[in-house]
């Protein structure tokens, strides 16, 4: 298993995401997602939030807050333990970033990008401001086929 960061930065009803379309042999090719990346070695969940921020973004984070932990299971994969974050207040130019394009989107929109289903689910947690959870999210592919919200189950197939 390995641990990764996720965030999303808020600017009144708009959300920073990552179209991403640039790597090769990328998991996420052609989704939405929001800005994040694995730990480097001894780096802790906020010092990741930020290198990740910045790198992917060229923005300094001067408020965030971790939400949640999600974990990734990938049948015949390896697992993932992800620290999720809102982010509403920054210092900075966005830059390009090498992953993808970058954009700003109105929540009202999103849901209608391509994006991970799990991501759909974390994703209105954090609209509907809840406290800190816990979520397990197991796919086979890119098919959600359990997720677990804090011990109890909301999604099977």
């Amino acid at each position: 298993m390995h641990n990764s960061t996720l965030c999303y930065v808020i600017q009144g009803d708009q959300v920073l995401m990552l179209h991403r379309v640039k790597k090769k042999n990328d998991v996420n090719k052609d989704k939405w997602i929001g800005i994040g990346g694995k730990f480097e070695q001894e780096e802790s969940p906020d010092e990741c939030l930020l290198r990740e921020c910045w790198e992917e973004t060229g923005l300094t984070l001067t408020s965030w807050q971790c939400r949640g932990v999600v974990t990734f299971l990938q049948e015949g994969g390896e697992g993932e333990y992800m620290y999720l974050f809102t982010a509403d207040g920054f210092e900075g130019n966005l830059h390009d970033c090498p992953e993808g394009d970058l954009q700003w989107v109105s929540r009202e929109f999103l849901y209608g990008l391509p994006m991970w289903e799990g991501d759909r689910i974390f994703l209105d947690l954090l609209w509907q401001d809840a406290p800190f959870f816990l979520l397990t999210l197991r796919y086979r592919g890119d098919v959600l086929i359990q997720a677990v919200l804090n011990g109890q189950e909301i999604h099977r197939i």
